[in-house]
Order: structure tokens, then sequence, then C-alpha cells
């Protein structure tokens, strides 16, 4: 098995999980919890495959990780409540693995069709962050990834950086990897956010830990 093929893994089981969650916090029935796993998980690898040209019946050849996202729904729905209190506090770190191995996976299947470095870095944030946008839209949500922390950046940077040549190797794609999950895991502890502006006060936020 593949090295990324594991990160796979991984971060569909932690965003299979994450979309569980949201539609349990939102009380929606066994069917919504369901739907709103799969599409976190397969959600923005679908829209990645539109917009560079892969054909999305691919999907329907993800059988096993199909089967394993709907196993981790079913595991998230029966799961007692002090486990899911538990595992919401490892969240960000599996969450954060699971945005670098989509990210550069995305990244990765731009480049080898020789798309040109704007089409890889989309790859790559859709393929990261889409499945989250869709399902807080699902629950009625704003995207906390394009509002509350410096989430999308690094998946930008993932893509520009296998845009760019800079990693080509299965050693340098590693550590790309761990670099995205390092960083992204900095800007949560240090609740990292970008700049922003409301309307409402007309005033442009600067806190001390913005970038």
């Amino acid at each position: 098995m593949h090295l990324f093929d594991i990160f796979s893994i991984i971060g569909t089981i932690a965003f299979a999980m994450s979309g569980a969650f949201v539609a349990m916090e939102e009380e929606y029935d066994i069917l919504g919890v369901l739907v709103l796993g799969l599409v976190t998980a397969f959600g923005g690898g679908i829209i990645r495959n539109v917009l560079i040209g892969v054909p999305v019946t691919t999907l329907w050849s993800q059988g096993d990780l199909i089967a394993l996202a709907i196993f981790s729904v079913i595991v998230a729905f029966v799961l007692p409540m002090s486990w899911i209190h538990h595992w919401k506090r490892t969240e960000a770190l599996f969450d954060a693995i699971g945005l670098s191995a989509f990210a550069i996976q995305g990244a990765l299947y731009a480049s080898d069709m020789k798309h040109p470095i704007s089409a890889i870095v989309v790859a790559a944030v859709l393929t990261g962050i889409g499945g989250g946008i869709i399902r807080d839209l699902l629950a009625g949500r704003k995207p906390l990834v394009l509002r509350d922390e410096i989430y999308a950046v690094w998946a930008i940077l993932a893509g520009l950086a296998i845009g760019v040549g800079l990693f080509k190797s299965t050693l340098g794609l590693l550590l790309l990897f761990v670099f995205v999950v390092f960083f992204r895991m900095l800007s949560v502890h240090y609740k990292w956010k970008l700049p922003s502006r409301s309307l409402q006060t007309g005033k442009i936020e600067t806190k001390s830990e913005n970038l």
C-alpha cells in the first residue's frame, strides 16, 4: 500500500466522522448523518475531478474507501457520548492529516495531467477543503474554513509547492505532508487568523495573533 493511500484512509475516516458529528449537532436523522459524512469525505474530490477533467465516475472505483466512510459514519452515530467528546479533543490533528493528504493528492492529480499551476492550486484547495464547505452549507452553517481560522491557506501553499516542482520525490512529498500538518496544528494552537473586515463596524480587525 502506498504511503498516501494510508493518509487517504486516515483522512477519509476523519472527514466522514467530522461530517457525522456536525449532522448530529444539528440533530439530523441517520440518513442526514450518513449524507453529511459521505459529502465531507468525498465532496471536495468530486468537485476537483469536474474542474480538472477527471471523470466523476472514478468515484465508484473507490469502493473500499466508500465502505470505510460508511462504516466510520455508523461508528460515529453509535459511539457513547463520552467517546465522542474524547474524539473531538483530537479531531484537529486528524483533520490536519486529512487536509494535508487530500490537498497533496489533489495537486498531484492536476500536476500529472499537465495542468497549469493555477489549476494545481485549485485542485489542492478543493480536495482539501471542498467537502467541509459542502458539509457546512448542508448543515446551514457559514463555512468555517473561510472565516474562522487559517485553513485553506495550507492547502494553497501545498498546491503551490507541487506546482513549482519543489517536492517531487516520495521523501519530498512526505516532508510536505509533515509541514502542512505541523503548520496547521500551529495555527490551531495559536489561533492564527487572516485579517478580516466587517462592514458593520467599518474597521479592519487586527489581533495580535493574526498573520
